[in-house]
Order: C-alpha cells, then sequence, then structure tokens
C-alpha cells in the first residue's frame, strides 16, 4: 500500500530535489549537485578512510595509520567534506533537515558496506546534553537508525555517554584531543550489550578523528572486541597526503 500511495502523492505534489527547489521525477539531489561531490572511492587506507592513487592492496594504510595507529581499527567516509558536501551536512545539522539523513545514510551504507556487513551493533556518537535540548535531535542517531534497519543489525543509541560539554569548533588536532578526553562513557547497565562485540560507530563528519577515538576507548574499555567507524564526509588532512 505504501508504494502506490507514494507514486501518487508524487503524481500530486512532485519531488523537489533536496539541495534545491527544482523539481525531478524522484527524490535526491540535482544533477548540478551530483557532479560536484568528491565520493571517495576504494582504494583507501584501511585505517582512516583516506583515498590512495593507485591500489595498493587489502588492509592496507596510509603512512600516518602505520606510524601511529588509531584508537578505532578503521574508517570510512562517503566523501569529502568540502563546498559542495558541506551545505548538506549542516543543514541536516542546524536546520531540522531530517529527511536527508535517509540520502546521507545510504552513502555511508555504500562507502562502508564492508564496516556494516560485520559490523554486530550500531551507534551514534553521542550529543552534548544542553546541546541536545537545544536541537531536539541527534544527527548522527538520525543516520544510524536507518543503517541499522536496512542492515538488520542491533541499534543502541544509548551505549555512549558523553559527559562533558565543550564545542570543537576552531580548534587544533591537540586542542581536540584534550577537548574530549575523558568525555564519553559507557553507562554501567550499557557495558552487557557491548561486551565481545564489534561496534561501528555512525557520525556527519571525521575532522581530525578526536572525537570518535574518544568514543572508541569507552568503548573498549567496556569490553568491546573492536570499534570501526563510518561517516558521511572527512576532512581532506595529512595522512590524505601521504596516502
Amino acid at each position: 500500500m505504501r508504494a502506490p500511495g507514494r507514486a501518487l502523492l508524487d503524481l500530486i505534489l512532485p519531488p523537489r530535489a533536496l539541495d534545491h527547489g527544482s523539481a525531478m521525477q524522484t527524490t535526491g539531489l540535482s544533477a548540478e549537485a551530483w557532479q560536484r561531490i568528491r565520493f571517495l572511492e576504494a582504494p583507501v587506507c584501511d585505517g582512516c578512510g583516506a583515498p590512495f592513487e593507485h591500489d595498493l592492496g587489502d588492509g592496507v594504510r596510509c603512512a600516518a595509520c602505520s606510524a601511529q595507529p588509531r584508537v578505532f581499527s578503521r574508517a570510512r567516509a562517503a566523501c569529502l567534506y568540502d563546498d559542495a558536501s558541506r551545505d548538506l551536512v549542516l543543514q541536516l545539522k542546524h536546520a531540522d533537515r531530517t529527511e536527508l539523513a535517509g540520502l546521507l545514510s545510504t552513502w555511508i551504507s555504500r562507502a562502508a558496506a564492508e564496516l556494516l556487513e560485520e559490523a554486530e551493533l550500531i551507534a551514534p556518537v553521542p550529543m552534548r546534553p544542553l546541546r541536545m535540548l537545544r536541537r531536539r535531535y541527534n544527527q548522527a542517531a538520525e543516520l544510524a537508525r536507518p543503517l541499522a534497519r536496512r542492515w538488520r543489525k542491533a541499534y543502541a543509541p544509548g551505549v555512549l555517554k558523553r559527559l562533558k560539554e565543550g564545542s570543537q569548533a576552531g580548534k587544533s588536532a591537540s586542542g581536540r584531543r584534550r577537548a574530549v578526553a575523558g568525555a564519553f562513557q559507557v553507562p554501567e547497565r550499557q557495558k552487557r550489550i557491548v561486551e565481545g562485540k564489534r561496534v561501528l560507530l555512525i557520525d556527519d563528519v571525521l575532522t581530525t578523528g578526536a572525537t570518535a577515538e574518544a568514543c572508541a576507548r569507552a568503548l573498549l574499555r567496556a569490553g568491546a572486541r573492536a570499534v570501526d567507524v563510518a561517516v558521511v564526509a572527512r576532512v581532506r588532512d595529512a595522512a590524505w597526503r601521504q596516502g
């Protein structure tokens, strides 16, 4: 019943592009927007997801990840965080555009298929409590929920709790690490859910990886077997240049 109903609705109210108001035959981005997004295709670093120019084989890591392995096991990003993708991410985060989560989670599903296949538990990065009160929703949870449903994985939004407030905006890599040191905890009653599991952590953007590492550290301390990370977009960094 849902499919015929949606077809009838599309006939009455034609779908609009998610990036602007032009009419389309199906919901999604306009052709112009698709051309601007830089999707990150294999081959990529198995550790941080930075793309390689040439295929170096399965499981190969960039120089930065080889020299100093991350707390999390692997990371994947659907696209580069730049002018083309930034607007979509910020609309999801700040403009109540939660309908974008369906499209962006599909991108993650494609980029992180291997991680999703192996995951036993999917968890969003938790939001700071005061910010959650202001925004009323957690964009990471909006991305994680449809992924768990699509891949038929256990969804665990409560396994991580954020203990500290404080913004990451404008901070250096070391400043970001200090800001999130000890900021996350697995509540005692949630440890049995995490113990022995391979957890896939979902967020919108990977910048320095400080938040993802702090979350992974808390999950591993609580008994998780391993932690992977999947995001919509990642910032170009030193590891990218070395790849």
